[in-house]
């Protein structure tokens, strides 16, 4: 009992916490678990325990589908202006710059041509990570300028999409994309030559209602978001509530939008194959009888 009559000192002792550093680990939105960066990056970006896939930025994405240095980028000296002047808490001038800094990137498309296996294409990749891959007067051109070279060199045309629509900064102009890269998607199925699209997570608004499902064959990754207005427009409108997984790839897949929904590892490999029934490696698409 004498112990417990004693006053007893505690000291206080600091204990250097080791330094970790910032980014190696991410949060998975699909399963909350936390998952090393390193290991996301080995997994193309998809999350080893429940399989969501991740964004990808447009060098990811390119390094994925293309032979090695296959890649030649096409149109890249386009830049946005700024037609209407649009200011706000911060003008679209300081977004596009801010943009252009952050991602490296003069815009939210990249197009080129490039080798997917044998085949001799003409790629977009679309990134979200300049102002939501909106689309704006250049996304419409250069996706345009593409189906067009593609076109007059009988390419096959890919296209990456990933957008949130068009871009408001823009107005009128941004959804006058819509009609232009629409029409090229038209003369390039009229010259008999295929057109792959690639859906990934969010497709949306005026790209979705546009050349994003104007493909011969349209694809999209596992869980991709894909529609023309959020779901909350929508229940709005029709006064009706929807149905589980409204919106997703699956979903859409189920009632008829989209050909597959197809795993990112497995992707390369599922273009290789329609590539070979659509554009035969080594011999031209024969252009259609006048």
């Amino acid at each position: 009992m004498a112990l417990f009559g004693k006053k007893t000192r505690y000291t206080s002792v600091t204990v250097r916490k080791r330094d970790i550093p910032d980014g190696l680990w991410v949060k998975c939105p699909g399963c909350g678990e936390i998952v090393y960066r390193n290991a996301l990056a080995e997994a193309l970006q998809v999350c080893p325990k429940c399989q969501y896939h991740f964004p990808m930025s447009r060098a990811e994405r390119i390094a994925l589908l293309t032979e090695p240095a296959s890649w030649s980028e096409w149109d890249a000296h386009l830049r946005s202006a700024d037609p209407l002047e649009f200011t706000g808490a911060t003008s679209y001038r300081e977004k596009l710059e801010e943009n252009i800094r952050t991602t490296g990137h003069p815009d939210a498309v990249s197009c080129g041509g490039a080798r997917i296996g044998p085949h001799e294409v003409a790629l977009g990749v679309m990134d979200f990570a300049f102002l939501g891959g909106s689309m704006g007067s250049v996304v419409g051109e250069k996706i345009t300028r593409l189906i067009e070279r593609a076109t007059a060199e009988r390419r096959p045309v890919v296209i990456v999409c990933a957008s949130g629509g068009a871009r408001m900064y823009e107005g009128m102009l941004s959804l006058m994309q819509m009609a232009k890269t629409s029409a090229a998607c038209a003369r390039h199925r009229d010259a008999g030559l295929p057109y792959i699209a690639v859906l990934t997570n969010p497709t949306t608004a005026g790209v979705m209602a546009s050349f994003a499902t104007l493909g011969d064959v349209i694809i999209a990754e596992p869980g991709a978001l894909i529609g023309f207005a959020g779901p909350r427009v929508i229940r709005e409108t029709t006064q009706q509530e929807l149905p589980p997984g409204f919106q997703t790839a699956e979903f859409l897949l189920d009632h008829g939008l989209l050909d597959a929904v197809v795993h990112r590892r497995d992707l390369k490999t599922v273009l290789i194959r329609l590539l070979d029934y659509l554009a035969p490696a080594g011999a031209a698409v024969p252009a259609p009888a006048p």
